[in-house]
Order: C-alpha cells, then sequence, then structure tokens
C-alpha cells in the first residue's frame, strides 16, 4: 500500500515542481493532495497525467496524511508544521523558519542523509536554501577526500528564487526596456533586467544580508561546522538555475585533476569540464534538470591547497523541489515511516 502525500502551496513554483517531480520519479503514493490558500481553492494543478483541485490548508485533515511537503512560505510553516507534525504527518520544508531548528533536521540526501533519524522530535524536516543545497553536494566529495577549511563564494541566483512575481518582473522590465516603457521596479529594490542586485533577503548588522548568512550557517549544520564560509550574493536576470563561483581552501593537498575525478564519481554531481569554448554548463542548460552541474575546476594558486570551481543548478529542483521529494524518498527507503492506512 502507498503513501498519502500532500503538498502545500502547490500553486506556487515549487508546489508546482514538487507535483511535477513526484510524478516523474513515480514516487510510491496512493493519493496526492495539493493544498494552497483559500484564494486559491479549486484552482486546478497537474499532477503527471491528473489534474488535481486544490484544497485549503487550513481546513484540511492531515491524521491520515503520511508526508506533507511544504512550500507554503516562512509564517505558514512556522504556525502550521507543528500542528501537522503533531497529526503524526512528516513535514518537509522548503522555508527557512526552521532550518536552524535543533530538533529539526537539515537535509542534503546526498550529503548527511543519517541525520535524518532526528526527524521524530518534531516530525518536521527543512530543506536548506537553494543556494546553499547544490554548493554542499559539490562539496561533500571533496571535503571526505582533503578537508575543508575555508570557502569564498559568489552566487548568481535566477530570478525564480523570488517567486513567480518576481519572474514576471523580470518579463515584464524586459519587455519595457526593449520597447522603450517605463521600467518598473516591485519585486526588487532596484531594475532586474539588464542588471544585478548584490541584494538577496534582508540586510543584518554586520553588512551581510540574511541570504549570505544562510549559506554560511546551513553549510555547517549539514556539512562540517569547522568549515569557514563567506558568501557575496547576487540576483540576476536569469528565470531559472542559480550558478555559484566557489573558491576552496583545503587542510590537505589535492589537485584540479583529483577533483574533477572525485566529483565524476559523486552522487549527484556532473561534471562538464572541458577547456575549450563553450566547454562547461550554464543556467539555461541546467534548467529543468536533476543534477549538480560542476565545471572550470582548477587550481587556485593564490592559497596552498586550493581549488576554483563553478556550480550550477536548477533551483527549483535541486534547489527546493527535488531535494524534497528525495528526503521523502530517504524516510520510505529506510523504512523511517509507514503508510497510516496499513498501519491502521
Amino acid at each position: 500500500m502507498g503513501f498519502k502525500v500532500a503538498v502545500a502551496g502547490a500553486t506556487g513554483n515549487v508546489g508546482r515542481e514538487m507535483l511535477d517531480i513526484l510524478a516523474e520519479r513515480r514516487f510510491p503514493a496512493d493519493q496526492v493532495v495539493a493544498l494552497a490558500s483559500p484564494r486559491s481553492i479549486n484552482t486546478e494543478v497537474s499532477y503527471g497525467d491528473k489534474i488535481l483541485k486544490c484544497k485549503v490548508l487550513e481546513t484540511y485533515d492531515f491524521s491520515d496524511t503520511d508526508i506533507c511537503l511544504m512550500s507554503a512560505g516562512g509564517a505558514v510553516s512556522k504556525e502550521w508544521s507543528p500542528r501537522i507534525g503533531a497529526k503524526g504527518c512528516v513535514v518537509i520544508d522548503n522555508s527557512s523558519v526552521w532550518r536552524m531548528d535543533p530538533d529539526v533536521p537539515l537535509i542534503v540526501p546526498e550529503v548527511n542523509a543519517d541525520a535524518i533519524v532526528g526527524f521524530a522530535k518534531k516530525n518536521i524536516i527543512a530543506n536548506p536554501n537553494c543556494s546553499t543545497a547544490q554548493l554542499v553536494v559539490a562539496l561533500k566529495p571533496l571535503h571526505d577526500h582533503a578537508v575543508i577549511k575555508r570557502v569564498v563564494v559568489s552566487t548568481y541566483q535566477s530570478v525564480s528564487g523570488a517567486g513567480k512575481e518576481a519572474m514576471d518582473e523580470l518579463f515584464a522590465q524586459t519587455r519595457a526596456v526593449f520597447v522603450s516603457d517605463p521600467v518598473q521596479s516591485h519585486k526588487f529594490p532596484k531594475r532586474i533586467a539588464f542588471n544585478v542586485i548584490p541584494e538577496i533577503d534582508v540586510f543584518m548588522e554586520d553588512g551581510f544580508t540574511k541570504e549570505e548568512w544562510k549559506m554560511v550557517v546551513e553549510t555547517k549544520k549539514i556539512l562540517d561546522p569547522k568549515i569557514k564560509l563567506v558568501a557575496t550574493c547576487v540576483r540576476v536576470p536569469v528565470f531559472i538555475g542559480h550558478s555559484e563561483s566557489v573558491n576552496i581552501e583545503f587542510e590537505n593537498p589535492i589537485s584540479a585533476d583529483e577533483a574533477r575525478d572525485i566529483l565524476r564519481e559523486a552522487p549527484g554531481c556532473l561534471v562538464i569540464d572541458k577547456r575549450e569554448k563553450g566547454g562547461y554548463i550554464t543556467p539555461h542548460e541546467a534548467a529543468g534538470e536533476d543534477a549538480t552541474y560542476i565545471s572550470r575546476i582548477r587550481d587556485d594558486p593564490t592559497v596552498d591547497n586550493g581549488l576554483v570551481i563553478w556550480c550550477v543548478a536548477d533551483n527549483l529542483r535541486k534547489g527546493a523541489a527535488l531535494n524534497a521529494v528525495q528526503i521523502a524518498e530517504v524516510l520510505i527507503n529506510r523504512k523511517l515511516i509507514t503508510p497510516k492506512k496499513q498501519a491502521a
């Protein structure tokens, strides 16, 4: 007997992607339920070759539901995830609300799947920030081999990370530039069309943004608290796909050739690294794909035991929806949960 799965926030970018990925991966669900806010009641969303009508999250009974993929935003998750967990339904949350809670595992299956066992304390598992997820997939196998001391990362993050309204704004601004209409900014603090914005999330007292802070603390929690990391996060006029330029300093020697071989064998990684024109991956090519792509692997001559890599992934998939579904698969494959109907 299969599982009953609810997708909360089913009308959003990530929610729709979750439904697509559940169908693509033939997730063992007998029933999938789409949940949204009251204004989206009966809105139709696709799940494989089926059409689901959205039900209202606030009035849904989770007592017979096994897993809730939560992508309804931080405020909703903060209020509802504990209530859902108390019903015996495991919440896999895509917001930042629960990530640093010591009683909530923060999981990237290719990196720290063993940490999932702590989920039973609150029945909540956190999905990391999209830029963190692809980074730690690339760092993990290198850290296992040569021990990472320090990471300097600059991100080039697509507008889809800020939601559908952000994607619409990029489209509208781009069109306005071409037809000489006024360019209006609502979602972003400055124009995003034909521009880059070094501000994602709010500024903190130390001058870093919260997005940059997330990358630091999440990498430490997922991978190793001893790793020193500093980030500059930048929004770029790309619809889907986050890119990262990553400088890594190791305790032990590691060459670019060794790193390339290690990453080729690593789970979730796909190396495209030809030292020729076009011999690398861009976010356009990564869109719709599951892998974390790694290119431009080279020695960093400015430090001992240093490497530089270029890392690209679809932020709606590995950065959010795919990772959440993979977490659910770990729960099932390790027999950490059983279907409630069967258990009854």
